[in-house]
Protein backbone atom coordinates (compact mmCIF):
# COMPACT_ATOMS: atom_id res chain seq x y z
CA UNK A 1 0.00 0.00 0.00
CA UNK A 2 1.28 3.46 -0.88
CA UNK A 3 1.77 5.77 2.05
CA UNK A 4 3.61 8.88 3.10
CA UNK A 5 7.31 8.15 3.47
CA UNK A 6 9.70 9.73 5.93
CA UNK A 7 12.68 10.53 3.74
CA UNK A 8 15.47 11.53 6.11
CA UNK A 9 17.74 12.67 3.29
CA UNK A 10 15.02 14.93 1.94
CA UNK A 11 14.25 16.40 5.34
CA UNK A 12 17.84 17.02 6.28
CA UNK A 13 18.59 18.48 2.90
CA UNK A 14 21.68 16.32 2.72
CA UNK A 15 22.91 13.61 0.42
CA UNK A 16 24.66 12.02 3.41
CA UNK A 17 22.65 10.44 6.21
CA UNK A 18 25.59 10.11 8.65
CA UNK A 19 24.89 11.71 12.05
CA UNK A 20 26.42 15.12 12.65
CA UNK A 21 29.38 15.46 15.01
CA UNK A 22 28.99 17.03 18.44
CA UNK A 23 30.87 20.14 17.31
CA UNK A 24 28.55 20.54 14.31
CA UNK A 25 25.45 20.15 16.48
CA UNK A 26 26.69 22.73 19.00
CA UNK A 27 27.49 25.17 16.18
CA UNK A 28 24.05 24.55 14.68
CA UNK A 29 22.45 25.18 18.08
CA UNK A 30 24.25 28.53 18.33
CA UNK A 31 23.09 29.55 14.84
CA UNK A 32 19.47 28.54 15.51
CA UNK A 33 19.38 30.31 18.88
CA UNK A 34 20.92 33.41 17.33
CA UNK A 35 18.27 33.34 14.60
CA UNK A 36 15.45 32.99 17.14
CA UNK A 37 16.82 35.88 19.22
CA UNK A 38 17.22 38.06 16.11
CA UNK A 39 13.65 37.29 15.03
CA UNK A 40 12.30 38.07 18.50
CA UNK A 41 14.26 41.31 18.65
CA UNK A 42 12.95 42.36 15.25
CA UNK A 43 9.35 41.77 16.33
CA UNK A 44 9.95 43.69 19.58
CA UNK A 45 11.39 46.57 17.55
CA UNK A 46 8.43 46.76 15.17
CA UNK A 47 5.48 46.21 17.52
CA UNK A 48 5.52 49.58 19.36
CA UNK A 49 5.17 51.54 16.10
CA UNK A 50 2.34 49.28 14.88
CA UNK A 51 0.11 50.04 17.87
CA UNK A 52 1.19 53.69 18.24
CA UNK A 53 -1.54 56.25 18.90
CA UNK A 54 -2.69 58.46 16.04
CA UNK A 55 -1.06 61.88 16.24
CA UNK A 56 -2.88 65.23 16.49
CA UNK A 57 -2.82 65.62 12.70
CA UNK A 58 -4.52 62.26 12.11
CA UNK A 59 -3.30 59.32 10.04
CA UNK A 60 -0.52 60.45 7.66
CA UNK A 61 -1.45 60.69 4.00
CA UNK A 62 2.12 60.18 2.78
CA UNK A 63 5.47 58.65 3.69
CA UNK A 64 9.07 59.71 3.42
CA UNK A 65 10.85 58.95 0.15
CA UNK A 66 14.28 58.85 1.81
CA UNK A 67 16.00 55.75 0.43
CA UNK A 68 17.64 55.17 3.82
CA UNK A 69 14.18 54.31 5.19
CA UNK A 70 13.73 51.42 2.75
CA UNK A 71 15.12 48.66 5.07
CA UNK A 72 12.65 49.66 7.78
CA UNK A 73 9.82 49.91 5.26
CA UNK A 74 10.72 46.46 3.93
CA UNK A 75 10.51 44.95 7.43
CA UNK A 76 7.09 46.52 7.97
CA UNK A 77 5.81 45.18 4.65
CA UNK A 78 7.14 41.67 5.31
CA UNK A 79 5.52 41.64 8.76
CA UNK A 80 2.12 42.60 7.29
CA UNK A 81 2.40 39.91 4.63
CA UNK A 82 3.46 37.30 7.19
CA UNK A 83 0.48 38.05 9.44
CA UNK A 84 -1.88 38.02 6.44
CA UNK A 85 -0.40 34.68 5.32
CA UNK A 86 -0.97 33.09 8.74
CA UNK A 87 -4.56 34.35 8.81
CA UNK A 88 -5.05 33.06 5.24
CA UNK A 89 -3.72 29.64 6.26
CA UNK A 90 -6.11 29.36 9.20
CA UNK A 91 -8.96 30.58 7.00
CA UNK A 92 -8.07 27.98 4.35
CA UNK A 93 -8.12 25.17 6.91
CA UNK A 94 -11.49 26.16 8.38
CA UNK A 95 -13.24 27.14 5.15
CA UNK A 96 -11.82 24.23 3.13
CA UNK A 97 -12.78 21.67 5.78
CA UNK A 98 -16.31 23.05 6.06
CA UNK A 99 -16.79 22.99 2.28
CA UNK A 100 -15.29 19.51 1.81
CA UNK A 101 -16.81 17.74 4.80
CA UNK A 102 -20.34 19.17 4.57
CA UNK A 103 -22.11 18.48 1.30
CA UNK A 104 -24.75 21.13 1.97
CA UNK A 105 -22.29 23.77 3.16
CA UNK A 106 -20.15 23.13 0.10
CA UNK A 107 -23.05 24.09 -2.17
CA UNK A 108 -22.89 27.60 -0.68
CA UNK A 109 -19.26 28.02 0.33
CA UNK A 110 -17.64 27.11 -3.01
CA UNK A 111 -19.80 29.44 -5.17
CA UNK A 112 -19.25 32.13 -2.53
CA UNK A 113 -15.50 31.55 -2.80
CA UNK A 114 -15.80 31.95 -6.59
CA UNK A 115 -17.41 35.34 -6.06
CA UNK A 116 -14.98 36.49 -3.37
CA UNK A 117 -11.89 35.81 -5.50
CA UNK A 118 -13.33 37.92 -8.33
CA UNK A 119 -14.16 40.95 -6.15
CA UNK A 120 -11.51 43.68 -6.61
CA UNK A 121 -9.34 44.39 -3.60
CA UNK A 122 -10.45 48.03 -3.63
CA UNK A 123 -14.01 46.84 -3.10
CA UNK A 124 -12.96 45.11 0.13
CA UNK A 125 -11.07 48.21 1.28
CA UNK A 126 -14.01 50.58 0.81
CA UNK A 127 -16.09 48.40 3.13
CA UNK A 128 -13.48 47.32 5.70
CA UNK A 129 -11.54 50.53 6.44
CA UNK A 130 -14.35 52.26 8.41
CA UNK A 131 -14.91 49.04 10.37
CA UNK A 132 -11.27 48.67 11.41
CA UNK A 133 -10.92 52.36 12.30
CA UNK A 134 -14.00 52.06 14.51
CA UNK A 135 -12.73 48.85 16.11
CA UNK A 136 -9.37 50.44 17.03
CA UNK A 137 -10.17 54.13 17.62
CA UNK A 138 -7.25 56.49 18.04
CA UNK A 139 -4.66 53.84 17.19
CA UNK A 140 -2.62 53.10 14.08
CA UNK A 141 -3.55 49.48 14.68
CA UNK A 142 -6.85 50.14 12.89
CA UNK A 143 -5.10 51.17 9.67
CA UNK A 144 -2.63 48.29 10.06
CA UNK A 145 -5.54 45.85 10.41
CA UNK A 146 -7.19 47.29 7.30
CA UNK A 147 -3.94 46.89 5.35
CA UNK A 148 -3.45 43.30 6.55
CA UNK A 149 -7.06 42.49 5.68
CA UNK A 150 -6.52 43.85 2.17
CA UNK A 151 -3.42 41.66 1.73
CA UNK A 152 -5.40 38.72 3.13
CA UNK A 153 -8.03 39.15 0.40
CA UNK A 154 -5.26 38.80 -2.21
CA UNK A 155 -3.82 35.64 -0.61
CA UNK A 156 -6.59 33.50 0.86
CA UNK A 157 -8.69 32.34 -2.08
CA UNK A 158 -6.20 30.25 -4.06
CA UNK A 159 -4.90 28.65 -0.82
CA UNK A 160 -8.46 27.72 0.14
CA UNK A 161 -9.17 26.25 -3.29
CA UNK A 162 -5.96 24.22 -3.10
CA UNK A 163 -6.75 22.80 0.35
CA UNK A 164 -10.35 22.06 -0.60
CA UNK A 165 -9.39 20.15 -3.74
CA UNK A 166 -6.70 18.23 -1.82
CA UNK A 167 -9.34 17.14 0.69
CA UNK A 168 -11.64 16.06 -2.13
CA UNK A 169 -8.92 13.98 -3.79
CA UNK A 170 -7.48 12.13 -0.78
CA UNK A 171 -6.45 8.52 -1.58
CA UNK A 172 -9.29 6.22 -0.57
CA UNK A 173 -6.90 3.72 0.99
CA UNK A 174 -5.59 6.33 3.43
CA UNK A 175 -9.11 7.46 4.28
CA UNK A 176 -10.05 3.84 5.05
CA UNK A 177 -6.93 3.51 7.19
CA UNK A 178 -7.95 6.59 9.18
CA UNK A 179 -11.38 5.03 9.76
CA UNK A 180 -9.95 1.67 10.78
CA UNK A 181 -7.56 3.34 13.21
CA UNK A 182 -10.53 5.30 14.63
CA UNK A 183 -8.67 8.61 14.47
CA UNK A 184 -10.45 11.61 15.88
CA UNK A 185 -11.24 14.44 13.49
CA UNK A 186 -8.33 16.35 15.02
CA UNK A 187 -5.92 13.44 14.52
CA UNK A 188 -7.11 12.87 10.97
CA UNK A 189 -6.61 16.55 10.19
CA UNK A 190 -2.94 16.50 11.24
CA UNK A 191 -2.03 12.98 10.09
CA UNK A 192 -3.89 12.82 6.75
CA UNK A 193 -5.58 16.05 5.64
CA UNK A 194 -2.67 18.45 6.13
CA UNK A 195 0.10 16.05 4.97
CA UNK A 196 -1.86 15.15 1.83
CA UNK A 197 -2.40 18.85 1.03
CA UNK A 198 1.03 20.03 2.17
CA UNK A 199 2.93 20.23 -1.14
CA UNK A 200 0.24 21.98 -3.26
CA UNK A 201 -0.69 24.20 -0.32
CA UNK A 202 2.96 25.19 0.13
CA UNK A 203 3.29 26.24 -3.51
CA UNK A 204 0.03 28.17 -3.26
CA UNK A 205 1.38 29.92 -0.16
CA UNK A 206 4.33 31.01 -2.31
CA UNK A 207 1.90 32.21 -4.96
CA UNK A 208 -0.14 34.06 -2.34
CA UNK A 209 2.89 35.94 -1.06
CA UNK A 210 3.86 36.75 -4.64
CA UNK A 211 0.34 38.00 -5.32
CA UNK A 212 0.47 40.09 -2.16
CA UNK A 213 3.34 42.13 -3.60
CA UNK A 214 1.10 43.05 -6.55
CA UNK A 215 -1.47 44.66 -4.22
CA UNK A 216 1.03 46.09 -1.74
CA UNK A 217 0.70 49.63 -3.08
CA UNK A 218 -3.10 49.67 -2.71
CA UNK A 219 -2.95 48.10 0.76
CA UNK A 220 -0.31 50.46 2.19
CA UNK A 221 -1.51 53.68 0.53
CA UNK A 222 -5.25 53.33 1.14
CA UNK A 223 -7.55 55.81 -0.61
CA UNK A 224 -11.15 55.58 0.59
CA UNK A 225 -13.93 58.20 0.71
CA UNK A 226 -11.66 60.98 -0.57
CA UNK A 227 -9.11 60.29 2.16
CA UNK A 228 -5.69 58.67 2.00
CA UNK A 229 -4.16 56.58 4.80
CA UNK A 230 -0.43 55.88 4.37
CA UNK A 231 1.54 53.23 6.24
CA UNK A 232 5.32 52.79 6.14
CA UNK A 233 6.17 50.08 3.60
CA UNK A 234 7.64 49.37 0.19
CA UNK A 235 4.24 49.76 -1.49
CA UNK A 236 3.56 53.18 -0.02
CA UNK A 237 7.17 54.20 -0.77
CA UNK A 238 6.61 53.36 -4.44
CA UNK A 239 3.27 55.20 -4.54
CA UNK A 240 4.78 58.29 -2.91
CA UNK A 241 7.84 58.22 -5.18
CA UNK A 242 5.61 57.95 -8.27
CA UNK A 243 3.48 60.87 -7.08
CA UNK A 244 6.60 63.01 -6.60
CA UNK A 245 8.19 61.85 -9.86
CA UNK A 246 11.12 60.17 -8.10
CA UNK A 247 11.70 57.30 -10.51
CA UNK A 248 15.08 56.60 -8.93
CA UNK A 249 13.25 55.85 -5.69
CA UNK A 250 11.03 53.35 -7.51
CA UNK A 251 14.15 51.65 -8.84
CA UNK A 252 15.63 51.34 -5.34
CA UNK A 253 12.29 49.99 -4.08
CA UNK A 254 12.33 47.30 -6.77
CA UNK A 255 15.89 46.36 -5.77
CA UNK A 256 14.81 46.15 -2.11
CA UNK A 257 11.81 44.03 -3.06
CA UNK A 258 13.97 41.59 -5.05
CA UNK A 259 16.40 41.24 -2.13
CA UNK A 260 13.52 40.59 0.26
CA UNK A 261 12.04 37.95 -2.06
CA UNK A 262 15.39 36.16 -2.35
CA UNK A 263 15.87 36.29 1.44
CA UNK A 264 12.38 34.85 2.04
CA UNK A 265 13.05 32.12 -0.50
CA UNK A 266 16.34 31.17 1.20
CA UNK A 267 15.10 31.38 4.80
CA UNK A 268 11.54 30.06 4.39
CA UNK A 269 10.48 28.54 1.09
CA UNK A 270 13.54 26.41 0.39
CA UNK A 271 13.52 24.83 3.87
CA UNK A 272 9.77 24.19 3.66
CA UNK A 273 10.05 22.72 0.16
CA UNK A 274 12.77 20.32 1.30
CA UNK A 275 10.84 19.43 4.48
CA UNK A 276 7.64 18.77 2.52
CA UNK A 277 9.37 15.96 0.59
CA UNK A 278 8.38 13.63 3.45
CA UNK A 279 4.73 14.02 2.43
CA UNK A 280 5.11 12.67 -1.08
CA UNK A 281 3.12 9.50 -1.72
CA UNK A 282 5.65 6.92 -2.82
CA UNK A 283 7.04 3.51 -1.92
CA UNK A 284 10.68 4.45 -1.87
CA UNK A 285 12.92 7.42 -1.28
CA UNK A 286 13.57 9.86 -4.06
CA UNK A 287 16.93 9.59 -5.75
CA UNK A 288 17.09 13.37 -6.19
CA UNK A 289 15.80 15.44 -3.31
CA UNK A 290 15.40 19.12 -2.53
CA UNK A 291 18.11 20.59 -0.35
CA UNK A 292 18.25 23.52 2.03
CA UNK A 293 21.17 24.82 4.07
CA UNK A 294 18.81 26.37 6.62
CA UNK A 295 16.90 23.12 7.11
CA UNK A 296 20.15 21.18 7.40
CA UNK A 297 21.31 23.48 10.22
CA UNK A 298 17.95 23.12 12.00
CA UNK A 299 18.02 19.32 11.66
CA UNK A 300 21.58 19.16 12.99
CA UNK A 301 20.66 21.23 16.03
CA UNK A 302 18.66 20.13 19.07
CA UNK A 303 15.76 22.46 18.34
CA UNK A 304 13.51 19.68 16.99
CA UNK A 305 14.05 17.69 20.19
CA UNK A 306 13.29 20.75 22.33
CA UNK A 307 10.14 21.53 20.39
CA UNK A 308 9.06 17.89 20.55
CA UNK A 309 9.32 17.82 24.34
CA UNK A 310 7.54 21.17 24.61
CA UNK A 311 4.67 20.44 22.21
CA UNK A 312 4.04 16.76 22.93
CA UNK A 313 2.01 17.39 26.14
CA UNK A 314 -0.01 20.06 24.31
CA UNK A 315 -0.70 17.67 21.44
CA UNK A 316 -1.78 14.90 23.81
CA UNK A 317 -4.10 17.31 25.61
CA UNK A 318 -5.69 18.44 22.34
CA UNK A 319 -6.17 14.81 21.28
CA UNK A 320 -8.06 14.07 24.51
CA UNK A 321 -10.12 17.25 24.19
CA UNK A 322 -11.14 16.49 20.60
CA UNK A 323 -12.10 12.84 21.12
CA UNK A 324 -15.62 13.65 22.46
CA UNK A 325 -16.40 15.25 19.07
CA UNK A 326 -16.28 11.80 17.46
CA UNK A 327 -13.92 9.65 15.46
CA UNK A 328 -13.46 9.26 11.73
CA UNK A 329 -16.13 7.04 10.18
CA UNK A 330 -17.95 6.49 13.48
CA UNK A 331 -21.25 8.13 12.50
CA UNK A 332 -24.02 5.93 11.18
CA UNK A 333 -25.14 6.34 7.58
CA UNK A 334 -28.06 8.76 7.36
CA UNK A 335 -31.47 7.45 6.45
CA UNK A 336 -31.96 8.13 2.70
CA UNK A 337 -35.46 9.52 3.20
CA UNK A 338 -34.39 11.88 5.98
CA UNK A 339 -31.38 12.92 3.92
CA UNK A 340 -33.53 13.75 0.89
CA UNK A 341 -35.99 15.64 3.08
CA UNK A 342 -33.16 17.63 4.67
CA UNK A 343 -31.70 18.41 1.25
CA UNK A 344 -35.10 19.59 0.06
CA UNK A 345 -35.59 21.94 3.03
CA UNK A 346 -32.03 23.24 2.71
CA UNK A 347 -32.36 23.88 -1.03
CA UNK A 348 -35.72 25.61 -0.62
CA UNK A 349 -34.34 27.98 2.04
CA UNK A 350 -31.25 28.78 -0.08
CA UNK A 351 -33.31 29.41 -3.22
CA UNK A 352 -35.78 31.61 -1.35
CA UNK A 353 -32.98 33.76 0.05
CA UNK A 354 -31.26 33.89 -3.34
CA UNK A 355 -34.48 34.78 -5.13
CA UNK A 356 -35.23 37.53 -2.61
CA UNK A 357 -31.78 39.04 -3.15
CA UNK A 358 -32.09 38.85 -6.92
CA UNK A 359 -35.55 40.43 -6.90
CA UNK A 360 -34.38 43.27 -4.66
CA UNK A 361 -31.38 43.89 -6.93
CA UNK A 362 -33.52 43.84 -10.09
CA UNK A 363 -36.03 46.28 -8.58
CA UNK A 364 -33.18 48.64 -7.65
CA UNK A 365 -31.64 48.40 -11.13
CA UNK A 366 -34.97 48.89 -12.88
CA UNK A 367 -35.68 52.00 -10.78
CA UNK A 368 -32.25 53.60 -11.27
CA UNK A 369 -30.99 52.61 -14.73
CA UNK A 370 -33.49 50.24 -16.34
CA UNK A 371 -33.01 46.54 -17.03
CA UNK A 372 -31.47 47.32 -20.42
CA UNK A 373 -28.33 48.36 -18.56
CA UNK A 374 -28.10 44.85 -17.12
CA UNK A 375 -28.22 43.30 -20.60
CA UNK A 376 -25.52 45.73 -21.75
CA UNK A 377 -23.32 44.74 -18.79
CA UNK A 378 -23.73 41.05 -19.63
CA UNK A 379 -22.62 41.79 -23.21
CA UNK A 380 -19.49 43.51 -21.85
CA UNK A 381 -18.97 40.57 -19.53
CA UNK A 382 -18.99 38.30 -22.56
CA UNK A 383 -16.11 40.28 -24.09
CA UNK A 384 -14.08 40.01 -20.89
CA UNK A 385 -14.88 36.29 -20.73
CA UNK A 386 -13.37 35.78 -24.19
CA UNK A 387 -10.19 37.52 -23.04
CA UNK A 388 -10.01 35.42 -19.86
CA UNK A 389 -10.63 32.19 -21.80
CA UNK A 390 -7.90 32.99 -24.34
CA UNK A 391 -5.56 33.93 -21.49
CA UNK A 392 -6.09 30.58 -19.73
CA UNK A 393 -5.52 28.63 -22.95
CA UNK A 394 -2.29 30.47 -23.83
CA UNK A 395 -0.90 30.35 -20.29
CA UNK A 396 -1.69 26.64 -20.06
CA UNK A 397 0.08 25.86 -23.33
CA UNK A 398 3.15 27.77 -22.15
CA UNK A 399 3.40 26.98 -18.43
CA UNK A 400 2.09 23.40 -18.08
CA UNK A 401 5.14 21.86 -19.84
CA UNK A 402 7.55 24.23 -18.09
CA UNK A 403 5.95 23.67 -14.68
CA UNK A 404 5.99 19.89 -15.11
CA UNK A 405 9.70 19.89 -15.96
CA UNK A 406 10.52 22.12 -12.97
CA UNK A 407 8.41 20.10 -10.55
CA UNK A 408 9.85 16.73 -11.61
CA UNK A 409 13.49 17.81 -11.38
CA UNK A 410 14.68 19.05 -7.95
CA UNK A 411 17.93 20.35 -9.46
CA UNK A 412 16.04 22.57 -11.90
CA UNK A 413 13.59 23.52 -9.14
CA UNK A 414 16.42 24.73 -6.87
CA UNK A 415 17.65 27.00 -9.65
CA UNK A 416 14.28 28.12 -10.99
CA UNK A 417 12.38 28.62 -7.73
CA UNK A 418 13.99 31.94 -6.68
CA UNK A 419 13.76 33.25 -10.26
CA UNK A 420 10.06 32.38 -10.43
CA UNK A 421 9.53 33.95 -7.01
CA UNK A 422 11.08 37.23 -8.18
CA UNK A 423 9.14 37.27 -11.46
CA UNK A 424 5.84 36.38 -9.79
CA UNK A 425 6.43 38.89 -6.98
CA UNK A 426 7.26 41.76 -9.30
CA UNK A 427 4.30 44.18 -9.16
CA UNK A 428 3.21 44.16 -12.80
CA UNK A 429 1.23 47.37 -12.34
CA UNK A 430 4.59 49.18 -11.96
CA UNK A 431 5.22 48.73 -15.69
CA UNK A 432 1.68 49.44 -16.91
CA UNK A 433 2.59 53.06 -17.88
CA UNK A 434 5.51 51.86 -20.01
CA UNK A 435 3.35 49.16 -21.61
CA UNK A 436 0.78 51.85 -22.41
CA UNK A 437 3.39 53.85 -24.31
CA UNK A 438 4.39 50.68 -26.17
CA UNK A 439 0.77 50.04 -27.16
CA UNK A 440 0.46 53.63 -28.43
CA UNK A 441 3.75 53.54 -30.34
CA UNK A 442 2.99 50.22 -32.02
CA UNK A 443 -0.72 50.90 -32.49
CA UNK A 444 -1.68 47.78 -30.52
CA UNK A 445 -5.41 47.48 -29.82
CA UNK A 446 -5.98 47.59 -26.06
CA UNK A 447 -8.67 44.94 -26.53
CA UNK A 448 -5.85 42.48 -27.30
CA UNK A 449 -3.23 44.23 -25.18
CA UNK A 450 -5.35 43.90 -22.04
CA UNK A 451 -4.89 40.11 -22.29
CA UNK A 452 -1.14 40.63 -21.90
CA UNK A 453 -1.69 42.95 -18.92
CA UNK A 454 -3.95 40.41 -17.20
CA UNK A 455 -1.43 37.64 -17.87
CA UNK A 456 1.38 39.53 -16.12
CA UNK A 457 -0.28 38.94 -12.75
CA UNK A 458 -2.32 35.75 -13.21
CA UNK A 459 -0.18 33.32 -15.22
CA UNK A 460 1.76 32.34 -12.12
CA UNK A 461 -1.26 30.60 -10.54
CA UNK A 462 -1.09 27.95 -13.27
CA UNK A 463 2.69 27.60 -13.09
CA UNK A 464 2.87 27.24 -9.30
CA UNK A 465 0.07 24.67 -9.15
CA UNK A 466 1.52 22.59 -11.99
CA UNK A 467 4.93 22.60 -10.28
CA UNK A 468 3.26 21.37 -7.08
CA UNK A 469 1.40 18.63 -8.96
CA UNK A 470 4.47 17.45 -10.84
CA UNK A 471 6.58 17.34 -7.68
CA UNK A 472 4.05 14.90 -6.16
CA UNK A 473 4.43 12.28 -8.92
CA UNK A 474 5.73 9.14 -7.15
CA UNK A 475 9.20 7.98 -8.14
CA UNK A 476 7.76 4.49 -8.58
CA UNK A 477 5.67 5.65 -11.51
CA UNK A 478 8.57 7.55 -13.02
CA UNK A 479 10.82 4.48 -12.77
CA UNK A 480 8.10 2.29 -14.28
CA UNK A 481 7.79 4.66 -17.25
CA UNK A 482 11.56 4.57 -17.72
CA UNK A 483 11.73 0.77 -17.46
CA UNK A 484 8.97 0.42 -20.07
CA UNK A 485 11.01 2.64 -22.42
CA UNK A 486 8.02 4.85 -23.16
CA UNK A 487 8.51 7.51 -25.77
CA UNK A 488 8.55 11.10 -24.66
CA UNK A 489 5.01 11.68 -25.96
CA UNK A 490 3.67 8.51 -24.31
CA UNK A 491 5.29 9.50 -21.01
CA UNK A 492 3.55 12.88 -21.16
CA UNK A 493 0.26 11.35 -22.29
CA UNK A 494 0.05 8.48 -19.81
CA UNK A 495 1.91 9.82 -16.74
CA UNK A 496 2.76 13.51 -16.56
CA UNK A 497 -0.37 15.19 -17.92
CA UNK A 498 -2.79 12.93 -15.96
CA UNK A 499 -0.72 13.50 -12.80
CA UNK A 500 -0.83 17.30 -13.06
CA UNK A 501 -4.40 17.51 -14.39
CA UNK A 502 -6.02 18.15 -10.99
CA UNK A 503 -3.37 20.75 -10.09
CA UNK A 504 -3.89 22.46 -13.45
CA UNK A 505 -7.62 22.67 -12.72
CA UNK A 506 -6.93 24.33 -9.36
CA UNK A 507 -4.48 26.75 -11.00
CA UNK A 508 -6.92 27.45 -13.82
CA UNK A 509 -9.74 28.31 -11.42
CA UNK A 510 -7.62 30.71 -9.39
CA UNK A 511 -5.95 32.17 -12.50
CA UNK A 512 -9.35 32.81 -14.08
CA UNK A 513 -10.60 34.46 -10.89
CA UNK A 514 -7.47 36.59 -10.75
CA UNK A 515 -7.89 37.54 -14.41
CA UNK A 516 -11.46 38.74 -13.82
CA UNK A 517 -10.15 40.78 -10.89
CA UNK A 518 -7.23 42.13 -12.94
CA UNK A 519 -9.59 43.24 -15.73
CA UNK A 520 -10.47 46.21 -13.51
CA UNK A 521 -6.98 47.66 -14.05
CA UNK A 522 -6.12 46.01 -17.37
CA UNK A 523 -9.00 47.24 -19.54
CA UNK A 524 -8.28 50.89 -18.69
CA UNK A 525 -4.63 51.98 -18.68
CA UNK A 526 -3.20 55.46 -18.83
CA UNK A 527 0.06 57.33 -18.75
CA UNK A 528 0.17 61.12 -18.76
CA UNK A 529 -2.02 62.23 -21.67
CA UNK A 530 -2.58 58.72 -23.06
CA UNK A 531 -5.59 56.68 -21.88
CA UNK A 532 -6.53 53.40 -23.53
CA UNK A 533 -9.90 51.78 -22.81
CA UNK A 534 -11.07 48.34 -23.89
CA UNK A 535 -14.71 47.40 -23.88
CA UNK A 536 -15.42 44.91 -21.10
CA UNK A 537 -16.92 44.51 -17.67
CA UNK A 538 -13.64 45.62 -16.04
CA UNK A 539 -13.63 49.02 -17.74
CA UNK A 540 -17.38 49.29 -17.03
CA UNK A 541 -16.78 48.90 -13.28
CA UNK A 542 -13.79 51.26 -13.37
CA UNK A 543 -15.80 53.96 -15.11
CA UNK A 544 -18.75 53.56 -12.74
CA UNK A 545 -16.45 53.76 -9.71
CA UNK A 546 -14.74 56.91 -11.03
CA UNK A 547 -18.11 58.69 -11.45
CA UNK A 548 -19.52 57.40 -8.18
CA UNK A 549 -22.39 55.56 -9.89
CA UNK A 550 -22.98 52.90 -7.25
CA UNK A 551 -25.88 51.28 -9.12
CA UNK A 552 -23.68 50.56 -12.11
CA UNK A 553 -20.93 49.36 -9.78
CA UNK A 554 -23.47 46.94 -8.30
CA UNK A 555 -24.48 45.82 -11.81
CA UNK A 556 -20.86 45.26 -12.85
CA UNK A 557 -19.87 43.31 -9.73
CA UNK A 558 -23.09 41.24 -9.89
CA UNK A 559 -22.56 40.38 -13.57
CA UNK A 560 -18.94 39.46 -12.91
CA UNK A 561 -19.97 37.25 -9.99
CA UNK A 562 -22.69 35.49 -12.00
CA UNK A 563 -20.32 34.80 -14.89
CA UNK A 564 -17.54 33.50 -12.63
CA UNK A 565 -19.89 31.16 -10.74
CA UNK A 566 -21.55 29.93 -13.95
CA UNK A 567 -18.22 29.20 -15.66
CA UNK A 568 -16.88 27.38 -12.61
CA UNK A 569 -20.03 25.27 -12.29
CA UNK A 570 -20.31 24.45 -16.00
CA UNK A 571 -16.62 24.03 -16.88
CA UNK A 572 -14.19 23.77 -13.99
CA UNK A 573 -16.31 21.68 -11.64
CA UNK A 574 -16.85 18.84 -14.19
CA UNK A 575 -13.12 18.86 -14.88
CA UNK A 576 -12.40 18.55 -11.16
CA UNK A 577 -14.82 15.62 -10.88
CA UNK A 578 -13.08 14.00 -13.84
CA UNK A 579 -9.70 14.51 -12.18
CA UNK A 580 -10.90 12.98 -8.89
CA UNK A 581 -12.54 10.05 -10.66
CA UNK A 582 -9.92 9.10 -13.27
CA UNK A 583 -6.62 10.68 -12.30
CA UNK A 584 -6.52 10.41 -8.50
CA UNK A 585 -3.53 8.49 -7.15
CA UNK A 586 -4.61 5.07 -5.87
CA UNK A 587 -3.46 1.48 -5.82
Amino acid sequence: MMTFTFNRRAIAGEGDTRPASLTTRILSDCLVVAGILAFGGLIAYLLPTIAAPIGPHGVPSGVSTDVARLPYYAMRSVLRMAVALLVSLVFSFIYGLAAARSRRAGKILIPLLDILQSVPILGFLSISVPFWLTLFPGSMLGVEAASIFAIFTSQAWNMTFSFYHSLRSEPKELVEAAKNLRLTSWQRFWTLDVPNACIPLLWNCMMSVSGGWFFLTASEMISVNNRTYALPGIGSFVAQSAAEGRFGGIGWAIVAMVLVVLAIDFLLWKPLTAWAEKFRITQNASSAVSTSLVLTIIRQSHVDEWLGRLLRPIGDLLDRMMRPFGVTGASRPADPRRRRAGDLVFNVIVWILLAAGVVYMLVTIRHDTGLGELAYAFALGGLTFLRVALLIVLCSLIWVPIGAVIGMNPKISRFAQPIIQVLASFPANFIFPFVTLWFVAWHIDIGWGSILLMALGTQWYILFNVIAGASQIPDDLREMAANMHLSRWMRWKTLILPAVFSSWCTGGITAAGGAWNASIVSEVVSYRSHTLTAQGIGSYITSATATGDMTRVLIGVAVMGVLVVAINRLFWEPLQRLANRRYALTV
